[in-house]
């Protein structure tokens, strides 16, 4: 199971070994993961900054995995909600 790419989330995602040594058990390829924050804007929906971020992040960073949206706000401006903003926890595979 990958639980650092999914923040708690199991995922499979190993094979089944086929010799006799490894019968029935799954090999898991052995993988590290980073985690960063980021913040996406938007002044239709809290999905579309979301949308936003991931679309922004993945234009400089490869092999996204995960994104979890751990804070959501707005911006209030008059009495009027004028942007919304989504704070996500973003996962990449680490090539350090």
């Amino acid at each position: 199971m990958d639980r650092a790419a999914g923040f708690g989330h199991a995922r499979a995602i190993g094979a089944r070994s086929a010799g006799a040594e490894g019968k029935g058990r799954w090999t898991v390829p052995e993988s590290v993961y980073k985690v960063i924050e980021i913040i996406g804007t938007s002044s239709e929906s809290w999905e579309r900054a979301a949308a936003v971020a991931v679309e922004r992040a993945a234009q400089t960073l490869r092999d996204l995995r995960i994104a979890e949206v751990v804070e959501q706000d707005v911006v209030i401006e008059d009495g009027k909600i004028r942007s919304y903003r989504t704070k996500l926890k973003l996962s990449f595979k680490y090539e350090g």
